[in-house]
């Protein structure tokens, strides 16, 4: 799959294209769909598919909230390679661009540029200068430069609207086997282990102390699984400030349970399967020793009823 950043780098594919426009940030349940469809539409019509999506988010400039992301840059596409998706096409979203009218960014872009003979896009898709653009009007746009619109309606999951929105809410609120329902995955971040200053180890457990891009990280202690080159490895992790040592900065901590190799340096996945609890004050370090026993504890079981033996 090719990776395009930037109009100006992008030379037209050998052939027509089948194009899915949006953030896709997540890559949930939502999206997956659109993706799945895209791959097969365009095999279908022997085009080429192509997704258009943003960075940065366009709420991050337009200034109407302030949005985190549910994942860096190369998460998205990395997420996006799986569907067998031929050709991504970030596009950096500033001023400049935002100011296109909708009729000059189906005619410039999707049309003479992306040479689309189909778009694939969620039912709220709006699009040009201050989002005048809607589905209606993309479809009399379709019709005056022949090609097709496909808009996809929301997913529901357990009575949510699945979108990247509530992930981010539930997330925040630590609600991450909710926020999994949706993603139709763990959520992930990644980073790189760096030295911290060693509190674990003297608890009697050491710790991964990961520096990540990632704008989310829920705040408690999760049961996750860590990935350090290409192996998984079952894990406790804490995200918080360790009030029982008062720490200002928030810090990531995970325990890879039953694994003694120096990591440091390693860039490393980390994916959250469920909370056990918030983060918790405790009076001296061996109450929260003793704490960190039982969570490991739950941890351990929680591993062994979905097949993991130690």
């Amino acid at each position: 799959m090719k990776v395009i950043h930037g109009f100006e780098n992008f030379s037209s594919l050998s052939r027509d294209t089948v194009i899915a426009i949006g953030n896709f940030d997540g890559i949930h349940l939502g999206h997956q769909k659109i993706l799945k469809f895209l791959a097969e539409k365009a095999k279908k019509l022997d085009l080429a598919s192509l997704v258009l999506t943003f960075s940065p988010h366009p709420e991050k400039i337009l200034g109407r909230a302030r949005i985190k992301m549910l994942q860096t840059l190369d998460q998205r596409v990395q997420k996006i390679i799986k569907f067998g998706i031929q050709a991504v096409l970030v596009v950096s979203f500033d001023e400049k661009f935002s100011s296109l009218s909708s009729q000059e960014f189906i005619r410039k872009i999707v049309v003479n540029i992306l040479r689309a003979k189909a778009v694939i896009v969620g039912e709220n898709f709006r699009f040009g200068k201050g989002r005048e653009g809607d589905i209606s009007l993309l479809n009399g746009l379709a019709s005056r430069y022949n090609f097709q619109v496909f808009s996809f309606p929301s997913v529901k999951k357990d009575n949510m609207i699945v979108s990247s929105s509530m992930i981010r809410n539930l997330l925040e609120k630590g609600k991450v086997e909710k926020a999994n329902l949706l993603l139709g995955r763990s959520y992930e971040i990644v980073g790189k282990v760096i030295k911290g200053k060693a509190i674990g180890k003297s608890l009697g457990f050491p710790t991964a102390n990961i520096q990540s891009e990632n704008e989310i990280v829920p705040s408690g202690v999760f049961i996750t699984s860590v990935a350090i080159n290409a192996k998984t490895f079952p894990s406790l992790t804490n995200v918080g400030i360790c009030p029982t040592f008062s720490q200002q900065e928030t810090n990531i901590e995970s325990f890879i349970i039953d694994f003694d190799q120096d990591v440091y340096g390693e860039k490393i996945k980390v994916d959250f399967l469920k909370k056990i609890r918030d983060e918790m004050k405790f009076a001296t370090p061996d109450e929260l020793s003793s704490q960190i026993k039982k969570d490991l504890e739950t941890a351990k079981a929680y591993f062994k009823g979905i097949g993991y033996f130690f």
